[in-house]
Parts: C-alpha cells; structure tokens; sequence
C-alpha cells in the first residue's frame, strides 16, 4: 500500500520538474498541487487501511468502500480548494501533476516487490 504512494509522490516530483521545464514556476506549483491533491488522499486511505488490517477480525469491504468514497471526494475537494485559493493556477501544469499521480500505479509493475 505504501509502495503506491511514495510512487504517486515520486511521480508528482517528476511532474513538478517536467512543468517547470515546460512552464516555470506557476507551472511548477500547479502540477506539485495537482500531484498532491492526490497523494495525501491516497496516504490518508492506506494508513487507514494498515490499522484497520490489524485490528481483530481484519478490514471488510466496508472499510475499504468508505474509505474509497472519502478519498475520492477528498480529491475533488482538494482539486476545488487549489483551483480557489491559488491565483496564479496553471492548468496544463496541475493537469500534468494530477494524471502522473493518478497513472503512478502503471509504473508500481516496474517496481520488484
């Protein structure tokens, strides 16, 4: 679980230096707030996860649907609070920051476990 997101986080720095590149600074925030908006989720929801792993009787399929229907508003949430409260937003830049992240999971197969 946690292989997952330090690859989505890994994904995220690769696109903020791919959107400063491409598009300088506001890019470059752009893409680390559109990366992040789905990294912490996605921690948040695999921390979660592991505890309720450990607990007597195991996570049920509950947990993980919750849990997944939090993330996922959680995202658009964080999405929409970035989209209001940063000024200078570039949106090829968070576009690029968020699919990364969100595609990080193609390069988990590349990865040894």
């Amino acid at each position: 679980m946690f292989k997952m997101v330090f690859l989505q986080l890994g994904a995220t720095i690769a696109a903020t230096a791919i959107a400063a590149v491409f598009f300088g600074l506001r890019g470059a925030v752009s893409a680390a707030l559109g990366g992040l908006s789905c990294v912490l989720p996605n921690a948040f929801f695999a921390l979660r996860l592991h505890f309720a792993a450990k607990r007597p009787g195991g996570a049920n399929v509950a947990v993980f649907f919750i849990g997944e229907f939090f993330k996922i508003a959680s995202i658009v949430g964080l999405l929409v609070l970035v989209e209001r409260s940063y000024e200078g937003l570039h949106w090829g830049g968070l576009f690029i920051g968020l699919i990364l992240a969100l595609k990080a999971n193609l390069f988990a197969f590349m990865v040894k476990t």
